[in-house]
């Protein structure tokens, strides 16, 4: 008896302990599946491959007895596409529009159309554009479409589905103007991008801050600096006197003053000694200006090493524009580099009387603390020849 009873204690305390144990791994597993961040998003951004399937997991997400909101899987594709990772988000966007068919928005098909020409091509794009519901085929998917057509410069057809949109009596927006001006930006038909301008202002669309530099760069590039420095005034003169706007005639009228930028009589625009056209050159000079006035260091960062890598040759305007932008937002250690690089360079002299002119601009728009902050910066690299002002 007493062996039973000592066996019986025993064997309920090992029950108990088992119980026990398999209570706490079951919490630890729980903590450490909670750790690991076993949502939804963490599932579909662990899957490394393009071929693998983030549609199978949505669906053994549902399987598991899991609710998926529509703003989370907006949320997800959102974040799919700043990854670069566009066929998972094309599957989470397809779901999306399936499953949700009460709730789509215009911008849901807008964003499946952009996708289905990054993964599939334009073709699949312009079917499933064609097969959208005349409900659905509104400003905003029509625009989706001719963002397509602009960043593969398809310019007949982003033309044509243009006139399409005002055919259909539209309201266009600013976006939608954008879009026009930057594929004539891109493919060199300069003189049409002032056109969208004014049909915008015909329809009383207000221009942004992109619209006012597509057109300015367009002037620039074609050296037509009268016309810049109207537009700029133009801008002065509008209700447009945010940092943003203030920052960005600042920094195109550095650029125009330390570039040397002048008005020429010539129709055609200098090529550059290794392939890129002068107005390329002066299209990628504008772009930093942009990012440099809306303060996006992140972007100019970007453009500078995306510059750097096209192993072409670098002018002095170009170290210039960079300079005056990264100045402009008090980035001192970049301006630094960037004069160290512009130094080292073996295909562009350093060029001190474009910093002297750069450093005056700086003291005439009441930023004196940056152009003293500069002289001295150049003191410190060596430029001992830059002049007081």
């Amino acid at each position: 008896m007493a062996a039973r009873s000592i066996f019986l204690t025993l064997t309920r305390n090992g029950r108990g302990r088992e119980r026990s144990l398999s209570r706490s791994l079951a919490s630890t597993t729980t903590t450490i599946t909670e750790e690991r961040g076993d949502d939804l998003k963490s599932r579909i951004f662990s899957l490394r491959l393009p071929k693998r399937s983030a549609t199978n997991v949505l669906q053994r997400w549902v399987s598991e007895g899991r609710q998926v909101s529509i703003s989370d899987l907006r949320h997800i594709s959102k974040e799919l596409r700043k990854s670069r990772k566009f066929k998972h988000a094309l599957e989470i966007s397809e779901w999306l529009v399936y499953h949700n068919q009460d709730e789509v928005l215009d911008s849901d098909y807008a964003t499946r159309i952009d996708l289905m020409t990054k993964v599939f091509g334009i073709d699949s794009a312009e079917r499933y554009f064609e097969g959208l519901p005349t409900t659905a085929k509104t400003t905003e998917t029509y625009t989706a479409l001719l963002h397509s057509y602009a960043s593969l410069r398809l310019t007949e057809k982003a033309e044509n589905l243009y006139e399409r949109m005002k055919e259909a009596n539209l309201s266009l927006n600013t976006v939608t103007y954008n879009e026009m001006m930057t594929l004539y930006m891109s493919v060199g038909l300069l003189e049409k991008v002032p056109l969208i301008v004014e049909e915008m202002k015909l329809q009383k669309v207000t221009p942004d801050l992109f619209t006012y530099n597509l057109w300015v760069s367009s002037c620039a590039a074609a050296l037509n600096i009268d016309e810049v420095r109207r537009i700029l005034d133009e801008i002065s003169l509008g209700s447009n006197s945010g940092e943003q706007w203030i920052r960005y005639m600042n920094l195109v009228n550095m650029y125009i003053t330390s570039g040397n930028l002048v008005n020429s009589g010539l129709n055609s625009v200098v090529e550059s000694e290794k392939g890129i056209t002068q107005r390329e050159w002066i299209s990628y000079d504008f772009l930093i200006i942009l990012y440099g006035a809306s303060g996006n260091k992140d972007k100019l960062d970007q453009i500078w090493k995306s510059l750097q890598m096209t192993n072409q040759k670098m002018t002095s305007r170009n170290y210039v524009c960079i300079l005056s932008s990264y100045l402009m937002l008090g980035h001192m250690k970049e301006v630094g580099e960037i004069i160290d690089q512009w130094k080292l360079s073996a295909a562009t002299d350093f060029d001190r009387s474009s910093c002297n002119r750069l450093q005056k601009v700086y003291k005439e728009v009441g930023l004196e603390e940056r152009a003293v902050a500069f002289r001295l910066l150049l003191i410190q690299k060596g430029c001992d020849q830059i002049e007081e002002s």
